[in-house]
């Protein structure tokens, strides 16, 4: 699963991160429970149906994208457990499947994670169908909440189909199977969030793989050798000079590169408080470039490449989730 505060890229590494695990003959399905069609957008394809789509194939394998739709999973799952089909169209009409998710917003959760791990449990011949599914998930402001949906409708349907499958799905989140990577930018905020996402995951006994720090820039100058406000325009005019500029454009020149470098300084500040802080949380931390926006297919196997998740220690048996 991938997690993070909204604006830091999570769709963009969820992506990056399917494609990387393809590579090498593997079959991943990238999973998106938000509604926002932002794989589509990503692999620039019209927006995706509530079916398995192949997206992109990656050195011998491919990703199969999925737009998990809660009232489409709502009808399957009464299907599948209820026997009703007939009379899910008619719930489809009447607005009661919208009804239902609204006022029970954890069964809504429960039928979008309980949709991945069908997948996940999924075989053809005793072996899986898929070698990993990698879930865009939530924001970290609502990932636990999201997780333990299953748990909380489990307590409250204390038998039957939907306790079953709620227990399913909560046994596989807290297994070995599942691991959760946080997204971040090197930013205040990002990081909080973050922390606190990677705290709360932790004491509701979930797993964490990697701190996914995106649009990384960047060290242009050694911490410690720029101090904002402390560049000399004249001895930077002068350089200019002496580099082949006309007096009058070193000194313009000059002034706007003293702006930029005391705001590049500022940034740097920043960023490094918020790199020491990923550090003392003793997380695995893995760094993304920063690309060019938008980020297009071709940008997504280069982040892959930056990723290189078929590195990353995982549970020996089982499919990952």
């Amino acid at each position: 699963m991938v997690t993070g505060k909204g604006g830091t890229g999570k769709t963009t590494v969820a992506a990056a991160l399917a494609l990387g695990l393809a590579a090498g003959g593997h079959r991943i399905l990238l999973v998106e429970v938000e509604g926002r069609q932002g794989l589509a957008q990503l692999f620039d394809t019209p927006p995706l149906p509530y079916v398995e789509t192949r997206l992109a194939a990656s050195q011998g394998g491919e990703v199969i994208g999925l737009a998990v739709d809660p009232e489409a999973a709502m009808l399957e799952y009464l299907e599948l457990f209820y026997s009703i089909k007939r009379g899910g169209s008619v719930l489809r009409k009447m607005g009661a499947v919208d009804f239902v998710t609204t006022i029970a917003p954890g069964l809504r959760d429960v039928l979008l994670t309980g949709k991945a791990k069908e997948a996940v449990t999924r075989k053809v011949g005793g072996r899986p169908v898929f070698d990993a599914v990698v879930l865009d998930a939530p924001p970290t402001g609502r990932i636990t909440q999201f997780l333990q949906a299953t748990h909380e409708v489990a307590d409250l349907a204390k038998f039957g189909p939907i306790h079953k499958q709620s227990v399913g799905v909560s046994t596989l989140l807290h297994s070995p199977q599942t691991v959760i990577h946080l997204v971040t930018l090197l930013e205040e905020m990002p990081v909080q969030e973050t922390l606190d996402a990677a705290a709360e995951l932790r004491a509701a006994d979930y797993r964490i793989g990697r701190v996914i720090v995106n649009r990384a820039r960047p060290v242009l100058v050694e911490a410690g050798l720029l101090h904002e406000g402390s560049v000399d325009e004249q001895t930077l005019a002068r350089g200019l000079t002496q580099a082949g500029l006309q007096s009058g454009v070193a000194v313009g020149l000059a002034t706007a590169l003293a702006t930029e470098v005391n705001e590049y300084s500022q940034r740097q500040a920043v960023e490094a408080e918020a790199d020491d802080q990923l550090a003392a949380a003793g997380l695995p931390i893995v760094r993304l470039p920063e690309l060019s926006p938008p980020v297009d297919v071709g940008g997504l196997f280069e982040l892959a490449g930056a990723l290189e998740p078929r590195e990353w220690q995982y549970p020996p048996n089982g499919v990952r989730s």
